[in-house]
């Protein structure tokens, strides 16, 4: 009967063991939910802002003209090409070859870029 009786107390003492493994299992996926929201919530935060600095009178646009001119941005060839030389290489190195168009020996050109040139028809 001794024996039933330990055999007792220890499911209980590992049901009990369980409980709280469980409990902190819980907890820890929450904190890990809320720490992925908020690293979500900065990463769109700075985005809009990295957005709103390079759309000159940004505040003055709706959030639909926005996301229009984003669009037809976006879906042009020259951008479509851009994106994929940023995934496939270092960012900062596209940056400085599309802002600084040079020479075949390297000098700066004076021209502009093709991200700096105005469309003729203004898209």
């Amino acid at each position: 009967m001794a024996t039933a009786k330990l055999l007792s107390e220890q499911v209980k003492s590992l049901e009990e063991e369980l409980q709280q493994k469980e409990n902190r299992l819980k907890e820890l996926r929450q904190k890990q939910k809320l720490q992925e929201s908020k690293e979500r919530t900065h990463r769109l935060i700075e985005r809009g802002a990295i957005t709103e600095s390079l759309i000159d009178g940004a505040e003055m646009l709706t959030n639909e003209q926005i996301k229009m001119f984003l669009i037809k941005t976006v879906q042009t060839e020259f951008a479509r090409k851009i994106l994929n030389q940023i995934k496939e290489q270092n960012p900062a190195e596209i940056v400085i070859k599309q802002a600084v168009p040079q020479s075949e020996n390297g000098e700066d050109t004076g021209e502009k870029s093709e991200t700096e040139r105005e469309t003729p028809d203004g898209d």
